[in-house]
C-alpha cells in the first residue's frame, strides 16, 4: 500500500493510533461560528478571553517517529488496516476541544473578502470571453464554507506572529490562500461533471446551468490560472509543494473510481484516497505559507500536520453528514455517495457488524435496493459513531499542533477552526 502523503504522515499516524482507547470521555462542547456565512450557531458554555502571550514553547518535532510497535498504514503494506482495527477501539468521545471567544471569520472578514475579489479579478484579467468568465466564477460567490482560505489565512497570521511578533500578512501568503480556493473550486467543477450533480451550495450545479463540455473547460481554465499564480510566486519550494496538490487530486479521483476486493485493503484505500482528494490541499497550503514566512523545518512540519489532520477530519465529517444531515442543510442531495457507488467510512465501519455489505460494495450498490439497504445497515451499526470518533481524533491532534504556536487571536482561531470542522452541520 502506498504511504498516505509522505513519511511525515506515517510517523503521525503511528503516534495517533497508539493513543487510541486511552483517552477519557469528556462531554463535547461546541464552537461559535458566524451565521452570516451560513453556519449553524452552536451553544457555548465556556467563554475565555484570548490574551496574547509573548512566551511560547516548542515541543519535539511533529515528525518524530514513535516506535511503539503499533500498526500504522505504511509499516506493513502486506497487512493493511481493517475496519475491525478501528471498530474494536473505544468510541466514546476522547475529550472536548477547548473553547475561545474567537470568531475566525470575523477576524478575517476583510482578508476573505479580498481573496474572493482577487480571484474574480485574476480570472477577469485572463479572459474576455464573458461566458467562460461567468462559468469560472459561478462558485466564487462567497456562499461556500471558505474553510481552505480561512485556515490558510489563520495559519499565515499565526506563523508571522510566532516568528516576528507582528500581526501581518504577506502578499504571497494571501496568494496561496487564493490559489488553494481556486484549486479546490476547479475540482468541484470537475466533480459536478463526473458525478452529474444537480445541486451544490443550495443552487443548481454548474453542469446543470451549462453543458458539460463548457463546464469542463471552465474548470481547466480555473486550474490553469491558479498555475499561473503559483509561477508568479517565484519560489521553487512553494511551486513544488502546491504542484503536488494537483497530482494528489487527480490520483485521488482515480482511486475513488475503483475499490479493493478485501477488507484489509479497502480501508487503507479509503484513507489514502481521502488524503489525496481532500487533506493534501489543506496540508500543503499550510506548508507553503510557512515556507513563505521562512519558518524552520519544525515549524513547517507542524503547519503541514495541522492541515493534514484538519483535512482528514473535514472529509470524515462530510462522509458522516451524508448519512445524517438533510438535503436542505447540506445544500446538496444526501446519501449521494451510496448512489454514486462509493463506500465511505460509515459503510466500511458498518461492514464489521454487517458483512453482507461487502458484496454490495464490490458491485458499487448497483442492484435494486442496495442503496436503501446499505443506508439502513449503516444506521443500525456503530459506523456513524466510529466515523465521528476518528474525525475527533484528527481534530484533537490538530489542536495539539496549534498549541505549539505562539498564543494570539489567530492561533486561537486555528483551534476554533478544528472545533468547527468537527461540529459543523453542513
Amino acid at each position: 500500500m502506498a504511504c498516505i502523503g509522505s513519511r511525515r504522515f506515517c510517523a503521525r499516524v503511528q503516534e495517533k493510533l497508539c493513543q487510541w482507547g486511552q483517552l477519557q470521555p469528556v462531554r463535547s462542547k461546541s464552537t461559535y461560528v458566524r451565521v452570516k456565512l451560513g453556519f449553524q450557531p452552536l451553544v457555548r458554555n465556556i467563554i475565555r478571553q484570548c490574551q496574547i502571550s509573548n512566551q511560547s514553547t516548542f515541543a519535539a518535532s511533529a515528525a518524530a517517529t514513535v516506535n511503539t510497535g503499533c500498526w500504522h498504514p505504511c509499516s506493513r503494506p502486506e497487512v493493511g488496516p481493517t475496519t475491525r482495527t478501528f471498530a474494536t477501539m473505544r468510541t466514546q468521545q476522547p475529550g472536548s476541544l477547548p473553547e475561545y471567544q474567537v470568531d475566525p471569520y470575523l477576524l478575517l472578514e476583510d482578508d476573505l473578502k479580498d481573496v474572493y475579489m482577487y480571484i474574480r479579478q485574476v480570472l477577469r484579467r485572463n479572459t474576455y470571453q464573458e461566458e467562460l468568465y461567468e462559468i469560472a466564477t459561478y462558485y466564487f460567490d462567497g456562499q461556500g464554507k471558505a474553510i481552505r482560505p480561512m485556515v490558510a489565512l489563520l495559519m499565515a497570521r499565526t506563523v508571522n506572529y510566532h516568528l516576528y511578533k507582528k500581526d501581518s500578512l504577506l502578499a504571497a501568503q494571501r496568494e496561496v490562500a487564493m490559489i488553494s480556493e481556486m484549486i479546490h473550486t476547479a475540482s468541484l467543477v470537475h466533480d459536478d461533471v463526473i458525478d452529474q450533480s444537480d445541486f451544490r451550495r443550495g443552487k443548481p450545479s454548474v453542469n446543470v446551468v451549462w453543458n458539460h463540455k463548457k463546464v469542463t473547460m471552465a474548470g481547466d481554465f480555473v486550474l490553469a490560472v491558479a498555475s499561473i499564480c503559483i509561477a508568479k510566486l517565484r519560489n521553487n519550494d512553494v511551486t513544488l509543494t502546491l504542484s503536488e496538490v494537483v497530482t494528489d487530486l487527480v490520483q485521488g479521483e482515480f482511486m475513488q473510481l475503483g475499490s479493493k476486493e478485501t477488507e484489509n485493503e479497502r480501508f487503507a484505500h479509503y484513507l489514502t484516497k481521502t488524503y489525496r482528494k481532500t487533506a493534501s490541499l489543506i496540508a500543503n497550503a499550510m506548508k507553503a505559507i510557512t515556507m513563505i514566512a521562512q519558518g524552520d523545518k519544525e515549524l513547517i512540519e507542524i503547519s503541514y500536520q495541522y492541515g493534514r489532520n484538519l483535512g482528514l477530519a473535514f472529509q470524515l465529517v462530510d462522509d458522516l453528514l451524508d448519512f445524517i444531515s438533510s438535503a436542505e442543510a447540506m445544500g446538496k442531495p444526501t446519501a449521494a455517495d451510496l448512489k454514486l457507488g462509493l463506500a465511505t467510512a460509515p459503510v466500511l465501519f458498518a461492514c464489521d457488524k454487517y458483512p453482507e455489505l461487502n458484496p454490495m460494495i464490490m458491485r458499487r450498490f448497483q442492484n435494486p435496493g442496495d442503496v436503501e439497504k446499505a443506508f439502513e445497515l449503516v444506521h443500525k451499526s456503530r459506523g456513524l459513531e466510529q466515523t465521528q470518533f476518528l474525525a475527533r481524533q484528527h481534530c484533537q491532534e490538530a489542536v495539539k499542533l496549534a498549541n505549539r504556536l505562539a498564543e494570539s487571536p489567530y492561533q486561537k482561531g486555528l483551534i476554533v477552526a478544528a472545533d468547527y470542522v468537527l461540529n459543523r452541520m453542513k
